[in-house]
């Protein structure tokens, strides 16, 4: 819904803002909202002029400014302005657009009265904050990052622009590189930090799943005094991560998962083909819950939920009855039907990004998606990037996987997954290119009516163009994987 800024509060002043990045303001304005992007600026909003590797906030002025902002933050000097910038239009100076963005941030948070948690994770980070958001939004007002703004520009900008009545915030930090989480979870200082996992995802910069492990437990030095820590009983290495916890002075640990000295304890779980019943004991409370999203890592997803909504000290019925009407993030499960001379395809959208763990949680999906009689369950596979030389066989290794979960037809692209492709049998072998522009048409002749297709990869690999070519295939009759 479009925001319209002579209705929305104030989150900044001019003189606020100003005070905040220690810039100096023309005019006096105020802003609804804080953008650092003009495709998705509202009216209202501040802009904030970012320079980046590829490129410059400064040059999209005028479109800010067309598109409504309310002022902008700059800190080019007025003779390396664009030349279409208005010259009426107010504009806060600062020494540094970054730096300022983090002191809004930085001003945003200290001002804030709300419960703040903060999720980090190998896998389902985004997943389990969204889910968390749902939960606690239910109960009051929540803040938190839109889509994986969970950056270095993300998070910042996320405080920024929550509003001023929130009750909780929900704010997701990323990583590839050691040192990243500990500054971003010193300027959200979450009362909860949660953990979903840790995994070998970003393994190219790190020597081992330990070290990303430490790097994830950076989390803890943030969390306030008081606060507590939301934590996988099931992983291997709970024990470090905990003992990390307790050195950065936080007392209150809470384990999820199915171990028997999980706090939050799954007792009993039935997967279906689009969503699971699970039974659980939170904290002693004994819950029964729908979950609205299927497969056992969103079992997982919803224990840490809980766990979190727990530990804050929120309302465990209400978060329990939003589980059962979460919907899938864009390129994380969606599903589509497209149709086909004959019927349709059940299409299932996990594009966004892949590592091993991601991957054999969305088989064990495909493998109980529902498929008419004769149709197969097919895996559309780009390259899982970051995963550093080991990468051709961890490739390699998910071809068990596949066999295991009974996957019928498996197509490839990338040069990672061409080590897949071999370690495939024959039987199961689609077909491999070297990009997903090339491997689209081949996957698009191969369907057949009630067919089943999961497509995944990194970001990087763009399965999303296979996506969409899949959305929009043409009724023209299917071609065999072979040609023939």
């Amino acid at each position: 819904m479009t925001k319209e800024s002579q209705k929305a509060p104030v989150l900044w002043t001019a003189a606020d803002a100003a005070a905040a990045t220690n810039g100096t303001t023309t005019g006096d304005w105020t802003a609804s909202g804080v953008s650092i992007d003009t495709r998705t600026l509202e009216p209202g909003d501040l802009f904030v002029a970012l320079k980046g590797p590829k490129f410059d906030g400064h040059d999209y002025l005028a479109a800010a400014f067309a598109a409504g902002a309310a002022a902008a933050m700059i800190h080019k000097a007025s003779e390396d302005l664009p030349a279409d910038l208005p010259a009426d239009k107010p504009l806060l100076r600062v020494g540094d657009t970054l730096k300022s963005l983090w002191a809004l941030g930085t001003v945003a948070r200290n001002r804030s009265r709300a419960n703040f948690l903060g999720i980090t994770g190998s896998v389902g980070k985004t997943g389990t904050k969204e889910a968390l958001r749902a939960c606690l939004a239910a109960q009051a007002p929540t803040a938190a990052n839109l889509g994986s703004l969970n950056n270095h520009w993300g998070v910042p900008l996320s405080l920024a622009r929550m509003a001023r009545d929130a009750v909780y915030g929900v704010f997701e930090m990323g990583m590839n590189h050691p040192g990243e989480i500990a500054q971003l979870s010193a300027l959200v200082r979450p009362r909860i930090a949660v953990i979903t996992n840790v995994e070998p995802a970003h393994i190219a910069f790190f020597s081992s799943v330990t070290e990303i492990a430490e790097a994830k437990a950076e989390i803890f030095e943030g969390v306030i005094e008081g606060g507590a820590a939301v934590l996988n009983r099931d992983h291997a290495l709970f024990h470090l991560l905990r003992e990390r916890a307790v050195a950065a002075g936080v007392e209150d640990i809470v384990g999820f998962g199915r171990h028997p000295e999980a706090e939050v304890r799954a007792l009993e779980v039935a997967l279906g083909p689009s969503e699971s019943r699970v039974r659980a004991k939170v904290l002693g409370t004994e819950l029964d819950y729908r979950l609205s999203l299927p497969g056992s890592h969103w079992v997982a997803n919803s224990l840490a939920v809980l766990a979190a909504v727990a530990a804050v000290g929120a309302d465990l019925d209400t978060a329990a009855e939003a589980l059962g009407r979460l919907e899938p993030l864009k390129g994380r499960g969606q599903r589509f039907t497209p149709d086909l001379p004959g019927g349709s395809f059940l299409l299932i959208d996990d594009s966004y990004n892949a590592n091993p763990t991601s991957m054999r949680a969305a088989f064990q999906v495909l493998a109980q998606a529902p498929v008419s009689e004769g149709a197969r369950r097919i895996a559309v596979l780009g390259d899982m990037l970051e995963l550093g030389d080991e990468a051709e066989a961890r490739h390699a290794r998910l071809a068990g996987s596949l066999v295991a979960q009974k996957i019928d037809l498996v197509f490839t692209c990338g040069p990672a997954m061409a080590a897949l492709h071999e370690a495939l049998p024959k039987v199961m072998k689609g077909g491999h290119t070297t990009d997903s522009g090339a491997l689209a048409p081949l996957v698009s002749g191969a369907l057949t009516p009630g067919d089943a297709v999961l497509v995944k990869g990194s970001a990087g690999s763009r399965m999303g163009f296979v996506v969409e070519a899949l959305k929009s295939i043409e009724t023209d009759p299917p071609r065999a994987a072979n040609g023939e």
